[in-house]
């Protein structure tokens, strides 16, 4: 399926990581950072990525390669809201596609759905257990102009301004079609989270004589 042109990945990588104690986006998984495996996943369906992080220094922490610029927070401090606003901002298309730099296991079909659900509205929102996803969406420039009051206010929860502009929510059961376990939305903040993000990556993802050495070891 063609790449579309009018849509660039937006990738945040602002957050200070305090509950895993150490930059996760950095944390290897399998045989790459994380944020690089997010990087990956994202760039099959976009035509170019940014990562938006806090401070210009951070860039130099994350070691990207050419294809995926940086964005420095034009609001610094102001979390995911802040971090979506500069994406925007930076991106050489009318849409983007939001992700936290944590998401292990984001779905390529299920961008691709979001992205082909954008006819008529400004943003797509996926809903899980009732709640929208707002930063595993799909936004248009078209939002800027009504997220930025927000950030001038300090009013940071992502899902204020979306009365103001024309939201598709995607229902978790047509999500379920594409992603059954939800997976897309599993998020590493923890050891915890970290050490089940490694053994689904070793389960589902290494060859199968790897796979057979892990488990005599275990």
């Amino acid at each position: 399926m063609d790449t579309p042109t009018d849509a660039w990945g937006i990738i945040l990588a602002g957050g200070l990581s305090r509950r895993l104690g150490r930059d996760k986006a950095m944390e290897p998984l399998a045989v790459e950072p994380l944020l690089h495996r997010v990087i990956r996943r994202l760039s099959e369906v976009t035509a170019g990525t940014v990562v938006v992080v806090n401070q210009a220094a951070r860039a130099d922490e994350l070691a990207l390669s050419s294809n995926a610029g940086v964005a420095v927070d034009v609001y610094p401090d102001s979390g995911s809201l802040g971090g979506i606003f500069t994406g925007l901002t930076a991106i050489e298309a009318q849409w983007g596609v939001v992700v936290a730099c944590d998401m292990p296991f984001l779905n390529v079909d299920l961008f691709r759905h979001l992205l082909a659900s954008r006819d008529g509205f400004d943003a797509v929102v996926p809903e899980v257990d009732g709640r929208p996803e707002p930063t595993h969406a799909a936004y248009s420039k078209a939002c800027l102009p009504y997220i930025e009051p927000y950030l001038k206010a300090g009013d940071l929860k992502i899902a204020r301004f979306f009365d103001e502009v024309r939201v598709n929510y995607i229902p978790q059961a047509e999500v379920e079609t594409l992603d059954p376990e939800l997976l897309s939305f599993f998020n590493v903040n923890t050891q915890q989270d970290l050490d089940r993000a490694t053994a689904l990556v070793t389960e589902r993802e290494s060859p199968p004589g790897d796979r057979l050495r892990a488990s005599k070891v275990d």
